[in-house]
């Protein structure tokens, strides 16, 4: 007789579950659909590499808010209650959906709108991110957390498998669909975040706001496990970023359009539900870092597969690879992070992270678009690949206490 996995017998756990779920398909439809809107309007007008450059604009449009807001929203994270502010992020997203799907029935989309929502995207992005990470700990026992992560490993990439090709297939249908569908799905994920029960609140701050973020910062810089897991994923993703050049790949390179988008976008998630699937049901406890090191060095070998393939199989194979070593990869530092975290710190731990995960992947866009245009796509895709694995190299290098982690463990929790 099958039964839920524990966390997710956990009521408010399953809401929370159901919300990422929601959040990641409407999320990355809109991702697809923006990214292939701006392609494809620039290429009416301008070569493969300078309409390649755009895309790395809409990545810079995403991260600045991001970058101005990250630190901030941690030290809101840690001193108010991370539901309200998950769901004003929602909120927001609901809106951006909104507006864009009514410009769309409308008529045309122009270009202007399809930036000013990425920036409001990033936005909304910059609350959630750090507000449902810091929450997620609050809903499980400390002992369920590392199958809590790959639980919601899953409920990410199982929306990341969804979303690109259902955006790429509504999009066929109209311009507006995946817009006014998505706008739906962001609904759903506020109604999530309304079932969860009131979680306990870190205990109030005793020192200014100010001093708040330096000590989340100061944390980081000092925690070599934590330090090393969150800027590994910045440099290797930052270079290794090749889905930001999937556009130019669907239409210049491989031929395949936009029908054949969905698919490119949708394969390293494929890769990545198997894996966190597997995560859930069997965690990793044993060579912790080792496998994370190896996974990254995977990563960036299947992207340099996928900039030189020109066969479509050959191209999802590689993609597919590369998202399941990323999602080992996910699980091993989002544990090590979260067991290394005091409660009390989360929020700004989750900030910091964040703001290296989201420099990792948008402006690991911009850095393909800018190197697309003088080098062209292909060899931009192909050296970020070699950078991604000479990071993996250096950082198994500079952070021993990392590469010889042996067992997920953080600090004795201080009896309360």
């Amino acid at each position: 007789m099958f039964t839920l996995p524990a966390p997710l017998q956990i009521r408010d756990y399953r809401a929370f579950w159901l919300s990422r779920f929601f959040a990641t398909v409407a999320g990355l439809m809109l991702v697809i659909v923006i990214g292939w809107q701006v392609y494809d309007i620039a290429r009416a007008s301008m070569s493969r590499d300078d309409a390649a450059f755009l895309l790395g604009m809409i990545g810079l449009a995403q991260f600045l808010p991001l970058f101005c807001l990250a630190l901030v929203v941690g030290v809101i994270a840690d001193r108010m209650d991370r539901r309200h502010i998950a769901r004003a992020a929602v909120a927001l997203e609901i809106l951006c959906a909104a507006v864009i799907g009514g410009l769309a029935l409308a008529g045309e989309v122009p270009m202007t709108a399809l930036f000013v929502v990425a920036a409001l995207l990033g936005v909304a992005r910059a609350f959630q991110g750090p507000s449902m990470a810091a929450l997620a700990p609050n809903l499980v026992p400390r002992e369920l957390l590392p199958q809590a992560i790959a639980l919601n490993s899953i409920s990410w990439q199982a929306g990341a498998v969804i979303g690109p090709p259902l955006g790429a297939f509504l999009y066929a249908v109209s311009p507006a669909t995946p817009y006014l569908v998505a706008a739906v799905l962001f609904i759903l994920t506020f109604i999530c975040l309304m079932i969860i029960r009131p979680v306990p609140l870190p205990p109030p701050a005793v020192v200014t706001p100010w001093r708040s973020v330096m000590e989340g910062i100061s944390f980081v810089r000092h925690n070599r496990v934590v330090l090393g897991a969150i800027s590994l994923d910045l440099f290797a993703v930052l270079l290794g970023g090749a889905t930001a050049m999937l556009p130019v790949y669907a239409r210049d390179v491989l031929d395949v359009g936009v029908a054949g988008l969905g698919p490119l976008r949708a394969a390293p998630s494929v890769g990545a539900v198997i894996v966190a699937v597997l995560l859930a049901n069997r965690p990793l406890r044993r060579h912790v870092g080792p496998v994370m090191f190896a996974s990254v060095a995977v990563f960036g070998l299947a992207t340099v597969v996928f900039g030189l393939s020109t066969s479509y199989p050959l191209s999802l194979a590689a993609l597919f690879v590369l998202g399941a070593a990323d999602a080992i990869s996910v699980f091993v530092r989002g544990t090590l992070i979260q067991l290394h975290t005091p409660d009390d710190m989360r929020g700004r731990v989750s900030s910091v992270s964040g703001l290296f995960i989201s420099a990792s992947n948008e402006l690991g866009e911009l850095e393909s678009g800018l190197a697309a245009r003088y080098v062209g796509a292909v060899p931009a895709v192909v050296a970020g690949g070699i950078g991604a694995v000479l990071v993996t190299l250096l950082w198994a290098w500079r952070f021993p206490q990392l590469r010889t982690a042996d067992r997920f463990a953080g600090p004795t929790p201080k009896p309360g």
